[in-house]
């Protein structure tokens, strides 16, 4: 199997990226395949601490682009998961000292080491962004269900569909079906309306995953939380799988009738 390169990306902040990433890595290795995740948020990494890897860090993509180490110094090896890596992003640069062109460099010595390179993208549209764009061949758009989240989202689907950019999907993170019931917050089916976008992934908003960030393990590993579930569904999503889409509480089954099976276009 070809490596997949795949970007995580929104155009918003704070909506669950870096969650996405280390969660999808976390499932995919899990399921035998060999994961390399890299931080692109040069300045403001943090997918190190979402792993629970930041005290292992000697080298980043800065040091790799720059020729002070070779790629296999770069990567760190996952604690849990002897088949998922980080490359992590530097911490005293700024946006400037990582190029597309070093970005499509860095993948290419990937293809064929890995089976996927998951791409975490900083916040914004600017050259972070395009980093995280350069070398990808696939697209996971991340949202809230939050207008303001929604309308983001919108527009960098539209920056990436006009360059023929394939997108997989759109994961709706930090629902709470309660709020969805009484209206006062936007249903996964409104998003899609807006969107016109298939559907990767819901993640409920619960304090596990808050957690689980904070202690540097994913809740993927734990495959019995709502969330941890979520995201390993995703990840056979992407292998190909008609996985059903859970409900996110028990009983709560009726609230996710309409939603269909996804399937890779």
């Amino acid at each position: 199997m070809p490596t997949r390169v795949i970007t995580i990306t929104s155009g918003k902040g704070g909506v669950g990226k870096t969650t996405t990433t280390a969660n999808l890595g976390v499932a995919l290795a899990s399921l035998g395949k060999r994961v390399v995740v890299i931080d692109t948020d040069i300045g403001l990494r943090n997918l190190d601490v979402v792993m629970g890897l930041q005290n292992r860090i000697i080298y980043d993509i800065v040091d790799l682009v720059e020729g002070r180490c070779r790629l296999r110094q770069a990567l760190i090896r996952d604690r849990a998961n002897a088949e998922l890596y980080l490359l992590p992003a530097a911490q005293s640069r700024d946006k400037s000292a990582v190029s597309p062109a070093d970005m499509v460099r860095v993948c290419e010595q990937l293809r064929g080491e890995c089976d996927f390179v998951l791409i975490d993208s900083p916040a914004g549209i600017e050259l972070g962004f395009r980093n995280a764009v350069a070398a990808a061949d696939e697209f996971i758009l991340v949202t809230t269900p939050d207008t303001s989240s929604v309308q983001d989202v919108d527009r960098v689907l539209g920056i990436l569909e006009a360059e023929g950019r394939h997108i997989l999907g759109l994961v709706i993170n930090r629902v709470h079906p309660q709020l969805v019931r009484r209206g006062e917050m936007m249903s996964p089916e409104q998003v899609l309306r807006t969107l016109s976008i298939a559907l990767l992934g819901v993640i409920p908003e619960t304090e596990e995953v808050l957690v689980a960030n904070s202690k540097g393990a994913p809740i993927a590993y734990e495959a019995n939380s709502p969330a941890g579930r979520a995201y390993n569904q995703m990840a056979r999503r992407l292998l190909g799988e008609r996985v059903p889409f859970s409900p996110l509480v028990n009983g709560d089954q009726n609230f996710w009738d309409r939603l269909r099976f996804w399937r890779r276009g």
